[in-house]
């Protein structure tokens, strides 16, 4: 059977599964509630539970909010609760830490995690003391505050810290409490916002202590025992502080006592703050016990042990509190003990030691010493107890401070005597050596028996009978300054006396201590005081070992001193002692006691009854007596006060008042403000002067009656401040005699307090602004006035006193008749009194709110101390939120809403103001500007509004005299509210404070409404105020505290629980005044078309339903108005842009306005209502477009987060940027947003694209004189200048970006408009310009960067980036790995796709990210690029990457079977080309792809493409590294040269050759005869490039890289030779130009000669195995025969050719440089190759290579044509190089780049009329070999007589040598070296 329960709540503590249906799934921790349980165990299968009692804990709980929000709460404590909920909170976030990779927070957050764990542990358990208990809590709290703020949580606002609950208390008070919870710790609010009770009151001061711990003394050399006394010693006062802490150790130097092992610790006590300011040294005496003489066993025998001073340590408390940063940290401190010199300075050995004066000590040998620990701890003693248990069990020696302390308690009874044996002089008493005197001190009582245990050397030890000195070695003049410590009880004191005895301590043999005199001196004086404070010189009298002391009488009736003896004349001649005359001994005292005093008026005071004529005197003087000494005797001296007011109230009466009100004042002292409870206990149990009231009222009426007269009025403010205690006495006394009497005279009692009051009153009425002295005593009376209230209580009703109070406080002048010092006096007094008890009856509080609230009104009208006023309107709040079930509350709210609610409205706009226009300017902050006071303010203001009903709203707007006076508060009401919301009043994590801040809001604007509605609708209607309603509900619903969405579950539910939506209560409010506007609504449109959109883009489904048909009825009114809502549009698409931007909105509002979007709630989508209305297309479409925005701006804001790449920023820019410009037509829009895309290309250092975006702006404006307002950043200005202006810094941007050929263009469009206005300063600035432009160009390395083709796949991606694809021009340097990683790090949800075909619709509709990036080649314009072969190669490289719109990549594949034995026969290409939208660079670094060509490119056309686009490579590389602009990083040369030779020696080009030359493939493939002729010309273009690049190689290579350029240089034989076999010789090659730098130059007498090898290729293999080729000179003299050998090696079977790809991924790209200077760029030798690796290239490379002279003239088409023979004349460096010169005979060209492609001719076109004599030796050869060497050109003025001597370089002559001979006619041959 199941039974209902209602108060049980069920908790986790195991997971539970069930396979039953109806049974919970419940995890550990849950928690549960019990709506039914069965009892008992059930046998039957048919189970009617849903869960197990034994998987739970049971715990009485009590259920809020029943219903179906019902929220279940344990009944236990609120904080374990707290602690339980906060823990389960934390638990999720503490692993988001981890994942974050906050990993110091996480670790941090698990250790505070576990302590609340163990605390919560101990509170359940219940087995704490109540001290304990709260100082738990107290921890729980700091670490729950210290959590939730480093998480980010809410603030919780605590009270004697448990939560408290926001209904239950004022918003003030709930203010103060966060602020409290945030500022102040964990301390209770109580004590933190009590304000003092007591007028100006006293700060208590916090005592400080010192624990010391004494862990070793490891300076064992003494081996006796020994004493350490350890002391506080202030050094710039050289005095001692405190008693001495003692410390008795044995010669091991381990405690003497074993029992106090580990124990030797002390408590130094009672140290103030200005204590631990002082010089204060911790001093260790170090006192040995033993031998007279530690090192010599003479002196004296072993058994008699003397006290002997050892050594002395120091330690600097300054060192301490540098150490000890934190209260209770325990640190440990080693002291050096110090030996003395001389024991004669022993009494000031540490000040020798602190002022280092090393003479006078000596250092320990070792650096070990006294080894102690120290700690700092701070607050009552008691409660250090209480803290420090442990150290107080360890037998703690509390070390008390010399006097008393700052604070002395009632009760803390003292009696101590502190004595200092300061120094003595004795005489010699005929010895030959000085005496070593030791003194020995008792103390007796008056019947000579010595008190026991009343000395103490020092705490830690017992007390003891006698004291022995310590003894200084043969010093008749010893100094000791030893202290030591008289507790002798109070009983025992009077009567007792000291006595010194003086012994000569021996050091013979016996070692006797031989008595010689003796002083003494009693402890109290005849007339009762004790010893004084002072130094004392005493008598010593002689006497001898058999002296006897057993009748003290017959020295006590002797003079001990100077004093004494004046006082003694007549002294008989017999005396029993005799006084040594010249020897005298100094002790001094110190006597701290709370019984016995010093002071002689003291004593008579309170003994006046034996000199009753001295009282006027005595009173006369008791301001003069120390407070110490009245405080001792407080009961005793008030006693004799009023005894003598009894006595004579006319004689003492004044005098009486007089000393009353010093005592009373005294207390106010804080060293005694703990007195004042001994004073209370006084009144109330001891006082007895029943008659006193009346003196006490006619003294207190007689000073404030002349307060008006007298000058001086000290001692009427004294009276004033002692108002307080004078009125306890009042009122104890007139109870008394009422008692006594029972109640005679109440009348007249009852007339003399009003006629005191009249006094009262009078003194407050006074105009003080003209005496300073009267504004005093006004001020001492009003901050006592409140102190009284109480007492009066007592005697009369509330509504009495409240009488007499209203009626003070309404005998204050007004703010304006008095100065600010008395206004802040006054108000602080009206404090109290709302503070007090009185103000806490509703009776008396009808009395007094009135005048309190003028007195507020008064000075918030004013604006005068703000702070104190909304401190009083708190405290009067938490008053009626308490009283708030009274029923008398609801007029005193009535009467605040008439007082205050409007200047509190006034005051805060006002303070708002100041505080908004403080914070703008960054000026200096006003101190009526704080948040703080704004904070109260507010709080006050809606503690007011929220305790105001239906009733109060109602009679407040009925109470208004006009429309006006309505309008006015109406707007000052909504600008607050409105202030309050846009103003960070409260911070982030105040959530309740927020929370409860709109709850009161929008309860006020929904009483305020119909008022609105009713007062300015139809005819009576008002703009501003209807305005001004709804700007507060816009912000209202947008504040981001009420966005619950952003909320976790558990705190949104308790928000909804306790609020509901407030959003939707204040749509909802906002709806309903929109219906009741009418006719009106066109005044708000399209005005209020953006706030109305931000409502909207709150993410609350009800919200936007209630909003669609207010948009409806916008668009309605303005198509009525216009015709169209065009105004509508353009607003909703500003305010969508301008929000959206913002960050707010969210993917729901992608359909917010869309047609397929169906908006659920009780109104129809705006699509319903558009489609009933005669404007429905251009709705549709207005909804259209929309929509689209919407969609752009909010990828635009997802783009434009904070963490976002900036590449996905500049897309959705764009993206936008083009919307606006193409499908919206908004201008300033696109405007904006131009700019905004240029700030991120600046930020991202692209210089090019933020020119190209600016020219969008430019394009637009044009050269007219039009005027143009500032926009912008642009100020006001024409057009003309603007788009100057523009210009220029278009051209600055182009500068930067190196894309210095746009500029140009500018640069003459800039300088024709220059031209047109005569401005020619500008124009020839501009032409300077365009100058340098032209230098750059020519002189600067410009990095040619690589094109990525990126496809963006699935539906995730952003709406502008979704499945399309796009071309990206990367950044210098950047590869397509590099490319890949930076796009995957910007994407990084994304997936790369591995393949480059074209995705399916699989992937392009699926929720995911696909990425596809892959390399494209761009595709220049022919047309673009430079034709000329003298445009120098950087300048051509411009064009072909930029202003490039189509881009190609390549796909290899097979068609048909493929080709065994050489795949590249089959292998064809799928090209395929991407047609951007727009060229490259532009106004981003990506360009979509608008459409795509695919052709396939056969294999002969792929391999003409692969040798093109390498031979092109090589050249590029080779001419960067002829103009020096890699800085001898050869690295990249070698690698490329490495890469083709080798290539081509495996197989490379010799694969193509195999392919496409074969006479089987060129026969079945006829059409192809063009391309083949083609690919040959290319393969010997590369060859020629490849040896201009060995040559260059070979200048720069390192030494060690030697062997690599040996190796490149043989494979490139054995390439040129693989060429010869698959090649025909052409002997109609072309001359061919090479690099000047590489090129040859010779020059002689005799003549020049050029060799040349180009077209040296044999048509038939065989023919080539071993060919000569001989070469005719025909001079004068004869002819020349130069025969040239070919070699051939045979080639392996070569690997097939370089990947497409590859060609655009060599090793190393070029590295830029700094520009050459045109001089030569090998080091200033123009010689082609040296040495002996260079033999193998000259023969090839040689033919190629022109010379560089400084004017080589205008290129020849025509090679072979003569030069004028001054082209042949090198300049003088030339002649003088190391090297001898070959020089071509045709025009030299400059580098590489100017090498042209082969033409292939025919032999008829070159007919040879020179046949050669030995033509028959290679008849195949003669003609084409005639044709080649016949034009060569050799200098005609050349005459030889029979030779002609060939100059060459070093290393080509070997080559000549081997392979060329040179014949003459005769047949003789000559080499010339």
């Amino acid at each position: 059977m199941l039974i209902p329960t209602y108060d049980e709540a069920a908790f986790m503590i195991c997971n539970f599964r069930s396979p039953i249906c109806q049974a919970l799934v419940l995890e550990i921790g849950e928690t549960v509630q019990i709506l039914e349980k069965s009892e008992g165990k059930n046998q039957s299968h048919n189970c009617c539970g849903i869960f197990p009692v034994s998987y739970v804990h049971l715990k009485k709980s009590t259920v809020t909010n029943r219903g179906l929000c019902e929220t279940v709460v344990p009944l236990e404590d609120p904080i374990i609760t707290e602690t339980t909920s906060t823990l389960q909170e934390w638990g999720v976030l503490w692993k988001q830490l981890y994942v974050k990779h906050k990993v110091d927070l996480f670790h941090k957050l698990r250790h505070v995690m576990n302590e609340l764990i163990d605390l919560r542990r101990q509170l359940i358990q219940g087995h704490l003391a109540q001290d304990q208990t709260r100082e738990i809590k107290r921890h729980i709290t700091v670490r729950l505050d210290w959590g939730n703020e480093h998480l980010g949580l809410d603030l919780v606002p605590r009270k004697e810290f448990e939560m408290v609950d926001p209904d239950q208390i004022s918003i003030s008070e709930l203010y103060k409490l966060h602020v409290s919870s945030r500022h102040c710790g964990q301390q209770s609010t109580n004590q933190v916002y009590t304000r003092q009770r007591h007028g100006d009151g006293c700060r208590v001061p916090v005592s400080h202590h010192l624990f010391i711990n004494l862990k070793s003394f490891t300076y064992n050399s003494i081996s006796e025992d020994a004493d350490v006394f350890f002391f506080l010693y202030d050094t710039r006062e050289a005095k001692q502080i405190s008693e001495k802490f003692m410390v008795k150790l044995n010669k091991n130097g381990g405690p003497k006592n074993p029992e106090k092992v580990d124990r030797l610790c002390a408590l130094f006590t009672d140290l103030s703050s200005k204590d631990l300011k002082r010089d204060l040294y911790i001093v260790a005496h170090v006192i040995r016990t033993g031998r007279m003489l530690l090192n010599d066993s003479k002196k004296g025998p072993p058994h008699v042990q003397y006290r002997r001073p050892y050594g002395c340590a120091v330690l600097a408390m300054s060192d301490v509190f540098h150490t000890i940063t934190d209260l209770k940290e325990e640190k440990d401190f080693v002291l050096k003990v110090y030996t003395c010199n001389n024991e004669n300075e022993w009494y000031q050995i540490h000040e020798n030691i602190i002022r280092k004066s090393n003479t006078k000590y000596s250092a320990p040998s070792t650096n070990y010493g006294l080894i102690i620990s120290l700690q700092l701890l701070r607050g009552e003693l008691e409660q250090i107890r209480r803290e420090n248990q442990a150290v107080f069990n360890r037998a703690l020696a509390l070390t008390r401070k010399l006097g008393f302390p700052d604070v002395i308690l009632p009760g803390d009874t003292r009696n101590d005597l502190y004595l200092t044996l300061e120094r003595g002089e004795f005489e010699r008493g005929g010895k030959s050596v000085q005496k070593n005197i030791e003194v020995t001190l008792y103390v007796l009582y008056a019947d000579g028996d010595t008190l026991k245990d009343c000395i103490s050397l020092g705490s830690g030890e017992p007390n003891t009978s006698e004291y022995r000195s310590f003894v200084l070695y043969h010093n008749n003049g010893p100094r000791w300054s030893e202290m030591v410590k008289l507790p002798i009880p109070i009983d025992r004191f009077r009567g007792s006396h000291l006595r010194f005895e003086f012994r000569h301590c021996s050091t013979k043999d016996k070692g006797e201590k031989k008595l010689f005199g003796f002083a003494f001196t009693p402890l109290m004086r005849e007339d009762g005081t004790t010893l004084s404070d002072e130094s004392h010189e005493l008598y010593v009298y002689k006497c001898d070992e058999n002296a006897t002391f057993s009748n003290q009488g017959l020295y006590l009736s002797l003079p001990c001193c100077k004093e004494d003896f004046n006082s003694c004349p007549n002294l008989p001649a017999n005396l029993p002692f005799q006084r040594s005359p010249k020897e005298t001994f100094w002790v001094s005292t110190i006597l701290c006691s709370t019984k016995l005093t010093q002071n002689v008026d003291l004593l008579a005071l309170l003994n006046w009854k034996a000199h009753p004529e001295r009282v006027l005197d005595i009173l006369g003087r008791l301001r003069q007596i120390s407070g110490e000494e009245i405080v001792k005797f407080l009961r005793d001296v008030l006693d004799t006060l009023f005894c003598l007011l009894d006595d004579n109230t006319d004689k003492y009466g004044p005098l009486v008042f007089q000393s009353l009100v010093f005592i009373i004042n005294l207390l106010r002292d804080s060293r005694f403000y703990h007195f004042r409870p001994v004073m209370d206990a006084y009144i109330q149990n001891h006082f007895a002067g029943a008659l006193a009231y009346k003196e006490l009222i006619r003294c207190l009426k007689w000073y404030m009656d002349r307060s008006a007269e007298v000058v001086r009025q000290d001692h009427i403010q004294e009276a004033m401040r002692a108002l307080e205690y004078l009125f306890k006495f009042i009122v104890q006394s007139r109870i008394l005699y009422s008692r006594a009497t029972c109640g005679m005279e109440e009348e007249q009692f009852r007339a003399s307090i009003q006629e005191l009051f009249q006094s009262i009153r009078f003194v407050l009425s006074l105009d003080s602004r003209s005496s300073e002295n009267l504004v005093f005593t006004q001020a001492a009376l009003l901050n006592s006035f409140p102190d009284i209230f109480d007492e009066l209580l007592q005697m009369f009703t509330v509504q009495e006193v409240a009488e007499y109070v209203r009626g003070t406080l309404g005998s204050m002048p007004s703010t304006v008749d008095i100065g600010q010092s008395m206004d802040v006096v006054k108000l602080q007094s009206i404090a109290r009194t709302v503070e007090s008890r009185l103000f806490f009856f509703p009776e008396s509080r009808s009395i007094l709110l009135p005048v309190v609230l003028h007195h507020i009104h008064l000075h918030l009208r004013q604006q005068r101390e703000l702070l104190i006023c909304s401190g009083i309107l708190s405290s009067i709040f938490s008053i009626i939120k308490t009283s708030s079930m009274e029923s008398s509350v609801q007029e005193e709210v009535e009467m605040m809403v008439e007082s205050l609610l409007d200047v509190l409205l006034q005051t805060l706009l006002s303070i708002m103001s100041k505080s908004h226009s403080v914070e703008t300017s960054r000026g200096q902050r006003c101190p009526q500007c704080t948040a703080e006071i704004t904070g109260e303010y507010v709080s006050c203001l809606l503690s007011l509004l929220r305790q105001m009903t239906e009733i109060h709203f109602h009679h407040l707007l009925n109470n208004f005299h006009s429309k006006e006076e309505l309008k006015e508060f109406l707007l000052k009401i909504f600008c607050v509210f409105r202030n309050l919301m846009k103003l960070t009043i409260f911070p982030r994590d105040w959530s309740v404070m927020r929370l409860l801040t709109s709850h009161i809001i929008v309860v006020t604007t929904q009483f305020l409404s119909p008022a609105l509605h009713k007062n300015f609708s139809e005819a009576d209607f008002d703009f501003k105020v209807w305005n001004s309603f709804f700007s507060l509900t816009v912000l209202y619903i947008n504040q981001p505290s009420l966005q619950l969405e952003a909320l976790g579950p558990a705190k949104r539910k308790k928000v909804l629980d306790k609020y509901g939506d407030m959003r939707v209560m204040m749509a909802y409010e906002l709806f309903r005044m929109w219906q009741k506007l009418g006719d009106n609504k066109p005044h708000f449109i399209p005005g209020m078309m953006g706030p109305f959109l931000g409502v909207t883009l709150v993410p609350q489904t009800e919200v936007r339903n209630i909003m669609i048909p207010i948009f409806h009825d916008m668009m309605d009114w303005e198509q009525r108005k216009n015709g169209n809502f065009k105004q509508v549009e353009a607003e909703l698409m500003d305010k969508l842009d301008s929000m959206v931007s913002d960050g707010k909105g969210d993917d729901n509002h992608r359909e917010l306005f869309s047609l397929l979007t169906q908006l659920f709630g009780p109104y129809p989508s705006l699509l319903e209502k558009i489609e009933q209305e005669t404007w429905r297309e251009t709705g549709i479409s207005f909804v259209t477009s929309v929509t689209r925005l919407v969609e752009r701006l909010l990828d635009y804001r997802d783009c434009m987060k904070g963490d976002e790449m900036e590449n996905k920023k500049i897309g959705g820019s764009v993206n936008l940027m083009n919307f606006y410009k193409s499908e919206v037509n908004k201008e300033d829009m696109y405007i904006r947003y131009i700019h905004k895309l240029c700030d991120l290309h600046l930020q991202a250092e692209d210089f090019t694209e933020a020119a190209f975006t600016l020219l969008l702006y430019w394009e637009l404006l044009q050269w007219e004189d039009r005027p143009l307002r500032d926009f912008l950043h642009y100020p006001c200005q024409s057009e003309w200048q603007r788009k100057e202006n523009l210009s220029r810094k278009i051209l600055h941007y182009f500068n930067k970006g190196k894309c210095w050929e746009y500029g140009i263009s500018l640069c003459r469009e800039l300088a024709f408009q220059y031209e047109t206005l005569y401005d020619y300063q500008s124009l020839s600035w501009i032409r300077k310009m365009e100058a340098a432009y032209y230098d750059n160009i020519i002189e600067q390395q410009r990095i040619e960067p690589e094109f990525f083709r990126m496809g963006f796949y699935g539906r995730k991606f952003p709406f502008f980036l979704r499945n399309k694809e796009f071309v990206c021009r990367g950044y210098d340097y950047e590869r397509l790995e590099d490319f890949q990683q930076r796009m995957l790090g910007e994407f990084p949800q994304a997936i790369a796709m591995q393949h480059p075909n074209q995705p399916d619709d699989t992937i392009l509709q699926s929720d995911a990210q696909y990425l596809q990036i892959y390399a494209v080649t761009p595709v220049s314009d022919i047309s673009d690029v430079p034709q000329l072969e003298r445009v120098p190669e950087r300048i051509k490289s411009f064009y072909r990457i930029n202003n490039v719109s189509r881009f190609h990549y390549d796909r290899p594949f097979h068609k048909g079977p493929k080709d065994r034995e050489n795949e590249f026969r089959s292998l064809w290409i799928e090209r395929t080309t991407l047609i951007l939208s727009r060229p490259l660079p532009g106004i981003s670094r990506w360009a979509e792809v608008e459409r795509r060509e695919v052709v396939e490119v056969s294999p002969l056309e792929n391999a003409i493409y692969v040798v093109e686009n390498k031979t092109q490579e090589l050249r590029t590389l080779i001419s960067q590294y002829q103009h020096r602009q890699h800085h001898g990083n050869i690295n990249p040369l070698s690698m490329c040269l490495n890469g083709v030779i080798d290539a081509a020696v495996n197989g490379g080009i010799a694969r193509y050759q195999e392919a496409f030359f074969d006479k089987d493939y060129i026969s079945s493939h006829p059409e192809d005869t063009e391309r083949i002729t083609h690919l040959k010309d290319l393969m010997q273009e590369q060859v020629h490039i490849l040896g201009v690049g060995l040559a260059v190689h070979e200048k720069l290579v390192h030494p060690e890289m030697r062997p690599l350029h040996k190796k490149l240089v043989d494979q490139f034989h054995m390439m040129r030779t693989g060429l010869h076999h698959g090649v025909p010789l052409n002997l109609q090659g072309s001359i061919r130009h090479s690099s000047s730098s590489l090129s040859s130059h010779t020059s002689s007498e005799a003549g020049n000669l050029v060799i040349m090898t180009d077209g040296l290729m044999g048509e038939h293999p065989e023919e080539a195995l071993h060919m000569q080729v001989r070469l005719k000179f025909k001079t004068q003299a004869g002819h020349f025969l130069m025969h040239c050998d070919a070699f051939h090696h045979q080639n392996s079977d070569p690997p097939p050719a370089l990947p497409v790809r590859s060609l655009r991924k060599s090793p190393l790209h070029p590295i830029p440089g700094s520009p050459t200077s045109p001089q030569s760029a090998l080091g200033g030798s123009n010689s082609t190759l040296s040495g002996s690796a260079s033999s193998g290239v000259s023969s090839l490379s040689e033919s190629n290579f022109g010379g560089q002279y400084p004017d080589p003239g205008p290129i020849r088409n025509d090679a072979l044509e003569p030069l004028p023979s001054h082209l042949w004349s090198p300049p003088d460096e030339y002649l003088a190089s190391p090297y001898l010169h070959i020089h071509y005979g045709g025009p030299e060209i400059d580098s590489v780049d100017q090498v042209r492609p082969f033409h292939y001719r025919s032999p008829a076109s070159h007919p040879h009329t020179h046949p050669h004599p030995h033509a028959h030796a290679h008849p195949g050869l003669d003609m084409h070999l005639k044709e080649r060497i016949e034009g060569l050109n050799l200098d005609e003025s050349t005459e030889t007589t029979g030779t002609t001597a060939v100059t060459a370089p070093r290393g080509l002559l070997d080559i000549i040598k081997r392979n060329v001979s040179v014949e003459q006619e005769d047949g003789s041959t000559l080499f010339r070296n």
